[in-house]
């Protein structure tokens, strides 16, 4: 229990803190893509392997992916909301709308490709929704000290919080709030605060470009852990997030175009 507590308390902050300075250094895409990486749910689904055997993981692998559709609703609810209401009212309605759709997709029995089918295309609809209404390009802003550590402990906090509320609830609902946008909500709402809309939905973006990764990562786990074991399975799902991260990653271009604009528009 005790190791099981730090990786809760160490590996997702430890993602959230290394994203957001990747941000800082290659622009608000790279840091969304890297908080889509199953960092908090692939603990999630690794503990429920360890703690309850292959046919729970299986079960709560496969239900991840409706969750992960839940998590691009997310996204594109919060895009919208975001310039017209403060980030902790952002956060209200749109965890609101996240813990409704997924207590509802926790009782739609579909497989793993249907489930993958599922996430892959809730998840362009809605990327593709977001670049139809960006306007704008994120904007530059310096630091506070405290920045990171609030980062840390917000996202430690959630990790905990959801985990140990999950985990009584059995696999189709443990699976479905794996995939819950606590790294996102950190991010999200700290670029919102304070860098504004622009550079929330610019994270969002990069998000949502990120989550078919998490979605190979849930469904190669689905398909192999029964088979192959809980090390092969999440093994091969870990690379298969990687390589797919890997092959949607923004152009070069995309990546270093935004911060000298934001930094000249900043500096007038």
């Amino acid at each position: 229990m005790t190791a099981v507590l730090l990786a809760k308390l160490v590996l997702a902050p430890a993602l959230v803190v290394g994203s957001s300075l990747a941000g800082r250094r290659w622009g608000t895409a790279i840091a969304g893509i890297l908080v889509s990486l199953p960092i908090v749910a692939g603990p999630i689904l690794l503990f429920s392997w360890l703690d309850h055997g292959e046919r729970f993981a299986a079960q709560a692998a496969g239900a991840a992916l409706r969750g992960i559709a839940v998590l691009g609703g997310f996204a594109l609810l919060f895009a919208v909301i975001c310039a017209y209401l403060p980030w902790p009212v952002v956060l209200g309605v749109t965890w609101a709308a996240c813990l409704t759709g997924g207590l509802l997709l926790a009782h739609v029995q579909v497989g793993p490709v249907a489930g993958l089918a599922l996430a892959l295309s809730v998840n362009t609809a809605c990327w593709y929704a977001i670049s139809r209404r960006r306007s704008g390009d994120p904007v530059a802003v310096r630091p506070r000290w405290w920045d990171l550590p609030s980062r840390a402990v917000a996202t430690g906090l959630l990790v905990v919080t959801l985990t140990t509320a999950a985990s009584a609830l059995g696999p189709e609902m443990t699976g479905v709030l794996a995939p819950f946008p606590i790294a996102t909500s950190v991010v999200a709402a700290f670029a919102l605060a304070q860098a504004g809309p622009e550079t929330a939905v610019a994270t969002l973006l990069g998000v949502l470009r990120g989550l078919p990764g998490f979605a190979m990562f849930c469904f190669v786990v689905a398909m192999l852990v029964e088979k192959l074991g809980g090390p092969a399975a999440f093994g091969l799902g870990t690379v298969a997030a990687l390589v797919t991260a890997f092959l949607l990653r923004p152009r070069v271009r995309e990546v270093r175009a935004s911060p000298p604009a934001a930094a000249a528009r900043s500096g007038r």
